[in-house]
């Protein structure tokens, strides 16, 4: 079973974050696990994973953690090609580098080309970079590229986000 986490942040300082366990090949979550957060940090540049990081720990506090095969994260692994770590590679930290992380973001760094592999999903033309740790990032890519969905966000990540932005809840 896999978990896709996401956050989106309201104009005050609150946030909801959500997590769907799934398995790779599945279009509908089996389990959906939703955190209404309070006093979010503020947005600091360079530091997005210290706003990121609490509600996901949230999310994974309510899950069988021991079952879980991999998470994967809106955002990048590392920020760049030395290997500095971007919100999933602080997550990879977090979980004492138990279970393999995925960054699946919609835009590259020019800094990052080499620790990202691009993928080509459906018929669009720009690609999802996705990154790892724990697992090799082209296993990782490869796992992305096949998930369901016909667009070029996969459908269970498209549903992670419309969930976090949705009143529901």
């Amino acid at each position: 079973m896999i978990l896709v986490v996401d956050l989106h942040y309201k104009e005050d300082d609150s946030a909801k974050a959500v997590g769907i366990l799934c398995e790779w090949e599945d279009k509908e979550a089996i389990e959906i696990i939703i955190e209404q957060l309070e006093n979010v940090e503020p947005y600091v540049p360079g530091e997005f994973y210290k706003r990121e990081l609490p509600g996901i720990l949230k999310i994974i506090e309510r899950v069988e953690f021991e079952k879980i095969e991999a998470i994967i994260v809106d955002g990048h692994v590392y920020v760049d090609n030395d290997k500095n770590y971007g919100l999933g590679g602080y997550l990879w930290e977090q979980l004492k580098k138990k279970t393999p992380v995925i960054g699946v973001a919609k835009r590259g760094f020019y800094s990052n080309k080499e620790t990202v592999i691009e993928v080509i999903r459906g018929n669009s033309k720009n690609p999802l970079y996705v990154s790892a740790v724990g697992v090799d990032k082209e296993i990782a890519a490869r796992q992305i590229q096949i998930m369901k969905g016909d667009y070029r966000i996969p459908t269970i990540l498209k549903k992670v986000d419309s969930l976090t932005k949705s009143s529901d809840e």
